[in-house]
């Protein structure tokens, strides 16, 4: 039987110990293609790469069999060029993101490459999952997380997606008897107070240096951030479509606005 196509890509860069973890998991399932940044993108969202030229080198840094491409470009970049230039568009029935290194829960989603990657992969129609571990060390310790994510993938490939293609999965950092089990969870509603720290160059030019602190004023039972904090791995089914549904209705006065207001007429 043909075993299925499974997409492996990440944030951290391809020689991160996170994505060694996942081509080793993502193997046992099916035939495996990684195409990954060649160095670190932590933070870069959905960016994608319009005024350079992108770059693929395939390299040996993996199991016999598992196809490998370092890219110069986002994690976002990584996923289309995997799908249109390295597959040539063949069917790929899985794309996993991670294993990343710290938590990608509640806002993170926002501001993830990790996730951003996988969400591409979604658009395009494949079952996405994104994984992360709340271990930013580079040293952290994926064992006690291997068959949970294991298990994730294999009903990933198993199982249709309802109303989206994308899971969001978060791991606490716990030795593996102390892992409670996985809850199905809403993305928590929380955010980054931020603050910069100033500082000045040996030129005595000033710089300034991103900082602070994550806020959860959610304290539900039914959320990402909870999950984690009690010893639950969070599944956040996600999505890319940010319309406020419920805040609809409420605008509907807006499209009479123009007239009320005498504004004219577009030409």
């Amino acid at each position: 039987m043909t075993r299925p196509l499974i997409l492996v890509t990440n944030d951290d860069g391809i020689v991160a110990p996170g994505i060694r973890v996942l081509v080793e998991l993502a193997s046992e399932l099916g035939d495996v293609v990684v195409v990954a940044p060649d160095s670190p993108q932590s933070g870069q969202g959905h960016a994608i790469t319009i005024h350079d030229p992108l770059r693929l080198k395939k390299v040996n840094l993996f199991a016999p069999g598992v196809e490998a491409w370092e890219c110069s470009g986002t994690p976002v970049d990584c996923v289309k060029l995997a799908k249109h230039v390295v597959l040539k568009d063949r069917p790929i029935d899985l794309c996993v993101s991670g294993i990343n290194h710290g938590t990608n829960a509640s806002i993170n989603i926002i501001y993830s490459g990790t996730l951003s990657a996988a969400m591409e992969a979604s658009l395009e129609n494949i079952k996405s999952i994104g994984f992360s571990l709340d271990d930013f060390s580079f040293d952290a310790d994926f064992n006690p997380c291997k068959p949970w994510v294991l298990e994730v993938m294999k009903y990933a490939l198993e199982h249709p997606f309802e109303s989206g293609n994308l899971l969001n999965v978060n791991i606490p950092k716990l030795p593996a008897e102390k892992l409670r089990g996985l809850r199905i969870c809403r993305q928590a509603d929380a955010r980054w107070v931020e603050k910069f720290v100033e500082g000045r160059d040996p030129g005595g030019q000033p710089y300034y240096w991103l900082t602070g602190e994550f806020v959860n004023n959610d304290t539900a039972e039914d959320t990402d951030v909870w999950a984690l904090q009690n010893g639950y791995i969070s599944v956040v089914p996600s999505m890319h479509d940010l319309t406020n549904y419920k805040a609809m209705q409420g605008f509907k006065a807006l499209e009479k606005y123009a007239v009320a207001t005498d504004m004219p007429a577009i030409a």
